[in-house]
């Protein structure tokens, strides 16, 4: 039964950090909740890299907001695969995106991968980590994605690239 209440951002102003999604899982529109599908890691690997003292399930999304956490996708539109999104489609996005990230302005906006950021400002060859420009007027930084399709970064892989953005925002 598709949930009729999905609203993909958890946001709010002044965030430490709002994790950027490519879009929502169909999974997730179905459940109601973000990164719902069991082979995610993004609860586990948030717990593991310290930005919660416990593990949060999908249904306690909004708990993420008391961590100084929160969600958003750059594409609201739900797909089975992040691959079904196009870059052109990322760059019809963008302005409504940017727009309300600057609206929330979180300290960092930590992307889930590589794809839409590169695809959103036309430099294919983004790295991971720190991004050396801003993006919406805020810090860019680049983390693997989470989702189980993402066979590219083991668990512990993982976590330390979270664990990095963990201890910058700690310095800041």
């Amino acid at each position: 039964m598709a949930s009729t209440r999905y609203e993909p951002d958890i946001l709010d102003k002044g965030l430490d950090v709002v994790f950027c999604g490519i879009n929502p899982a169909s999974t997730a529109a179905l459940e109601g909740h973000n990164f719902s599908n069991r082979s995610n890691r993004f609860w586990l690997v948030l717990h593991l890299a310290g930005f919660t003292d416990v593990r949060l399930a999908p249904q306690e999304e909004r708990r993420l907001l008391d961590y100084g956490c929160g969600i958003t996708a750059v594409v609201r539109r739900a797909t089975q695969k992040a691959s079904d999104v196009s870059p052109e489609e990322f760059r019809r996005a963008r302005p409504v995106f940017e727009a309300k990230m600057r609206r929330h302005a979180p300290r960092v906006l930590a992307f889930l991968g590589k794809r839409a950021l590169a695809a959103m400002t036309g430099q294919p060859d983004v790295t991971w980590g720190r991004q050396p420009e801003p993006f919406a007027g805020t810090m860019a930084w680049v983390l693997p994605n989470p989702s189980g399709l993402n066979r590219g970064f083991a668990l512990d892989a993982l976590v330390r690239a979270y664990s990095e953005l963990r201890s910058a925002l700690a310095e800041m």
